[in-house]
């Protein structure tokens, strides 16, 4: 009973693994998603303000309509459940393939590893099906969790950028962490083969 609702719950699935998959997000998701951003943002905040009204929310999906821009939830497998979300965004093509990635758990679900298996399926998706090279994450000093997030996904500190973006109306310092699709040519480090898009 449990795998015929995980299966129904799967569909759209870009990238499964063993307890999440990630999707697109559609403007139906605007309820649940803002329900649980708002219930995080103590988690969040002062690091991240994702769309916590349902408008935002679809204007964020109108949003991922363009060239440049992909949101993907993270679902659970058990029963459909959002459980955070991963962007990419300014995705250049041409010779540099690159993008900057953001992301952001829902606070029940913080700590107890969907983030981690979450990041692997953006990356194998972002270097296999969409052919990508390189993904950028900046993130503010301090913010520890995103931090050791990105290192546990192989992403490379290169350096410190003082006053880089404005967030809730003041710059803020972010340090640059990088992760390149050769870093993953030996295969995902959690057991499954790895696709680079070559």
């Amino acid at each position: 009973m449990v795998m015929r609702l995980g299966s129904r719950a799967q569909r759209g699935a870009l990238e499964t693994g063993a307890r999440t998959y990630i999707r697109r997000g559609r403007s139906g998701d605007a309820e649940e998603f803002t329900e649980l951003m708002r219930e995080s943002r103590g988690l969040h905040q002062p690091w991240s303000f994702p769309p916590v009204r349902e408008e935002e929310f679809t204007a964020l999906v109108a949003r991922a309509r363009s060239d440049d821009f992909e949101l993907f939830l993270l679902c659970r497998r058990e029963d459909g459940r959002i459980l955070g979300f991963f962007n990419l965004s300014q995705i250049f093509r041409g010779p540099f393939l690159s993008a900057y990635l953001g992301y952001a758990v829902g606070e029940p679900y913080a700590g107890e590893g969907y983030m981690t298996e979450g990041i692997e399926l953006v990356l194998r998706h972002a270097f296999g099906a969409m052919g990508l090279h390189r993904l950028e994450a900046n993130i503010q000093p301090g913010n520890e969790p995103s931090t050791a997030l990105a290192k546990r996904a192989g992403f490379r500190l290169e350096g410190f950028s003082p006053r880089y973006l404005k967030i809730d109306g003041r710059w803020r310092d972010h340090e640059r962490w990088a992760i390149l699709a050769e870093d993953r040519e030996d295969g995902d480090r959690r057991g499954g083969q790895a696709r680079t898009g070559s």
